[in-house]
C-alpha cells in the first residue's frame, strides 16, 4: 500500500508543480462560466424572442449558443494581457456575478444609462439593494471561481509566445462569427434589429459597452462651460414691490403617472390632491430618461432629451443659473442623493444633514423634512424665490421605508428588498402607500404655501424623475434602456397649483390651462418654469411653455396707472 502521507490534496500541490494553462485555455474556461451561469436572463429572454424550438430552424438555433460563447471569449480575450489577464478575469467574475443577480431578480437590462445610475449612487441606496440572495450570488458565482482561478498557474509564454497566441486564438473566434454570419445573417439581423434589448443583456457584453459608451460620451461632452442664459430678464410687471412671487417645484422620485388616481388609477393613492379645485392636472408626460442620473439634470436643461448627453449639466447652464440671473432666489433642498449638478451654482441645503431626529434613520429621512426646511425658507422670503424640493419619493426596491406605518393603507405590503420573492400584490400595495405618502407631503407643502399668500403670491409645480415598474411582464424597479423600457418607466405626473392671486398676477386663465390636451414631457419644464417665473432668454421656447397659450400680456404698474389718470 502506497504511504498515506504521500497523497496531497490538489490545492496543498505547489504552483510550480501544477499543470501550467494558457490564457486563451483559461479565458475559454471562464467565458464558459459566464455563458452556463450568469446568462439564465439572457437565455430566458432570447428563448423568447426567436419563439422556441422549431425543427425548420433547427440549424440556426443551435449556433445561437456558439456564436454567444465566442462573443464572450472574444471580449476576454480583447481585455487580458500579461500580468494583468488574471486581475482582469476575476473582477469581471465578480461584476458580472453581481450584475446578473440583479438582472435575473428584478428583470433589468444592462446599458450606458444603468451605468450612469450605478455610479451616481450613494450609499444609503447602495445599502437598500444589499441582501442574502445578492452575497449568495456574488459568493457562489463570482468569488469563489476567481478565488480558484487564481490559484491556476499561467504557463509563462513571453512576449512573442502571447502575442502569437492571442493572434491565433481570436483569428480563430473572427473566423467562427464570419461563418456563422455568412450562413445566417438574415436570421441574426432580423433577431438583433427586432430583439435590441438582447445586445444589453449578455454578460460581460452589455458591462464592457456600457463602461465603453458610458467614457465616450463623458469625454465627447464640451470641455469648457458654455453659457446660454446670459441676457436672462424678468418680464416687465411680474415684479410686484413688497409681494414677492414664490414657486416650489417639486421633484418626485421613482413616481409613475399610472399609480395617481388624479390620473385615472383605480385605488384612492391621491386623496388629497384630488379634491383641490386649484390644481391643474397635464396627466401623464414623457420623462427624459428612466434613471435619476439621466432624467434629472436632462429636465433641467434647454437642449431636451434629443440632445442631451451625459455629463452635460455639469458643464452647461441649466434652469436654475436662467432663474439666478434674472434675479430670482433660487434654493434647493435636497432629500435624495444629489442633483446630479442641477444646484451646483445656487443655494443647497441638504436635508438629510440637518435632519436630527423625525423621519430620519439609516435608511434615510422621509420626505416630511422637506417640509420643515420649506417652512423656514418661506418665512425669511423677501424677494422672488424659485425653491426646488427634491424628494425620496417611491425609491425601491424598500417601498416599504418611504412612507410612516400611519400611511400603510394598502396591505399586505412587501417588506424586502428582493421584489421578486414578495407576491406581486404586496409589491404593489407598499409602492401605492408610498405613494399616498407623497400625496400627503404635497398637500402639506400647498398648505404651507396658501399660509403665506398674504405676504406673497405662491405656486407649485410636481414632475417626477422617472416612472417604476413593479413586476409587470417580470420587470422591477427602472432604468431600462429607453426605446424599449416599458411606459411605467417612462410616464411620469405633472401639475401645478396655482391660487387666483398668482394666476391674475401672471395673467393666466385656468380654464384654459385645464383644457390642454397637446402631449408633453420633461422637454417642457425648461421653458414653462421660466414661462411661469416671468423669465425670457432667448433660449426660450414659447411653444414649449405650456402656459402660454393661456397668457394675456401683462402690463407694467405704471403703465395702468397711467390708464387709470386718462380715464
Amino acid at each position: 500500500m502506497r504511504n498515506p502521507g504521500a497523497l496531497m490534496r490538489w490545492h496543498d500541490v505547489p504552483l510550480r508543480a501544477q499543470r501550467k494553462v494558457r490564457l486563451p485555455v483559461l479565458n475559454f474556461a471562464v467565458a464558459v462560466w459566464m455563458l452556463g451561469l450568469l446568462n439564465v436572463p439572457f437565455w430566458l429572454a432570447l428563448w423568447q424572442a426567436v419563439g422556441g424550438w422549431s425543427a425548420d430552424r433547427a440549424a440556426w438555433l443551435l449556433t445561437l449558443p456558439i456564436l454567444a460563447l465566442a462573443l464572450i471569449w472574444l471580449s476576454l480575450e480583447l481585455l487580458t494581457w500579461g500580468r494583468a489577464a488574471k486581475p482582469v478575469l476575476c473582477s469581471l467574475l465578480v461584476a458580472g456575478a453581481a450584475l446578473a443577480y440583479f438582472m435575473n431578480t428584478y428583470g433589468i437590462t444592462f446599458d450606458r444609462g444603468m451605468l450612469g445610475n450605478v455610479l451616481e449612487t450613494d450609499a444609503t441606496e447602495v445599502g437598500e439593494l444589499l441582501s442574502p440572495g445578492l452575497l449568495v450570488w456574488i459568493l457562489g458565482l463570482g468569488a469563489l471561481p476567481a478565488v480558484l482561478l487564481a490559484r491556476i498557474p499561467l504557463m509563462p509564454r513571453g512576449l512573442i509566445g502571447a502575442l502569437c497566441d492571442k493572434a491565433a486564438t481570436m483569428t480563430v473566434l473572427f473566423g467562427v462569427l464570419a461563418l456563422l454570419l455568412a450562413g445566417f445573417f438574415a436570421a441574426y439581423a432580423s433577431l438583433f434589429r427586432n430583439h435590441r434589448e438582447l445586445r444589453s443583456q449578455l454578460v460581460p457584453i452589455n458591462l464592457l459597452a456600457a463602461a465603453h459608451s458610458y467614457a465616450r460620451a463623458r469625454a465627447s461632452a464640451p470641455r469648457e462651460f458654455v453659457f446660454t442664459a446670459a441676457d436672462a430678464t424678468r418680464v416687465p410687471g411680474v415684479e410686484k414691490a413688497g409681494r414677492p412671487l414664490v414657486l416650489v417645484l417639486v421633484i418626485g422620485e421613482t413616481t409613475r403617472a399610472a399609480s395617481l388616481s388624479v390620473n385615472g388609477y383605480g385605488r384612492a393613492t391621491t386623496p388629497m390632491l384630488a379634491v383641490r379645485p386649484d390644481l391643474i392636472n397635464f396627466g401623464a408626460i414623457a420623462a427624459c430618461g428612466t434613471a435619476t442620473a439621466v432624467s434629472l439634470p436632462c429636465m433641467f436643461m434647454d437642449v431636451g432629451r434629443s440632445a442631451y448627453a451625459e455629463g452635460l449639466a455639469y458643464r452647461r447652464e441649466n434652469l436654475l443659473d436662467a432663474l439666478q440671473r434674472a434675479g430670482l432666489d433660487v434654493w434647493w433642498i435636497d432629500n435624495n442623493s444629489g442633483c446630479k449638478g442641477v444646484c451646483d451654482r445656487v443655494r443647497v441645503v441638504d436635508a438629510t444633514r440637518l435632519a436630527a431626529e423625525g423621519g430620519c434613520g439609516a435608511e434615510g429621512c422621509l420626505d416630511e423634512v422637506l417640509l420643515d426646511l420649506l417652512d423656514q425658507r418661506l418665512a425669511a422670503i423677501t424677494r422672488d424665490t424659485v425653491i426646488v424640493l427634491h424628494m425620496k419619493g417611491q425609491h425601491g426596491p424598500a417601498y416599504y421605508r418611504r412612507y410612516p406605518p400611519t400611511f400603510e393603507r394598502f396591505a399586505p405590503v412587501c417588506k424586502t428588498n428582493e421584489l421578486d420573492r414578495c407576491d406581486p400584490a404586496s409589491v404593489v400595495n407598499a409602492y401605492d402607500n408610498a405613494v399616498v405618502y407623497t400625496d400627503h407631503v404635497l398637500d402639506w407643502a400647498i398648505t404651507s404655501l396658501n399660509a403665506n399668500s398674504r405676504g406673497a403670491d405662491t405656486a407649485l409645480m410636481f414632475v417626477s424623475d422617472h416612472g417604476e415598474s413593479l413586476g409587470e411582464s417580470g420587470i422591477f424597479l427602472h432604468g431600462m434602456p429607453y426605446d424599449f423600457a416599458p411606459a411605467y418607466q417612462k410616464e411620469v405626473p405633472f401639475m401645478a397649483w396655482l391660487p387666483e392671486a398668482t394666476l391674475g398676477r401672471l395673467g393666466l386663465d385656468r380654464g384654459c390651462l385645464k383644457k390642454q390636451t397637446a402631449p408633453l414631457s420633461h422637454d417642457n419644464l425648461y421653458h414653462s418654469v421660466l414661462g411661469l417665473s416671468g423669465v425670457r432668454t432667448t433660449v426660450y421656447r414659447n411653444q414649449a411653455d405650456v402656459f402660454a397659450s393661456c397668457r394675456v400680456p401683462i402690463r407694467p404698474a405704471s403703465a395702468v396707472n397711467s390708464q387709470k389718470e386718462r380715464t
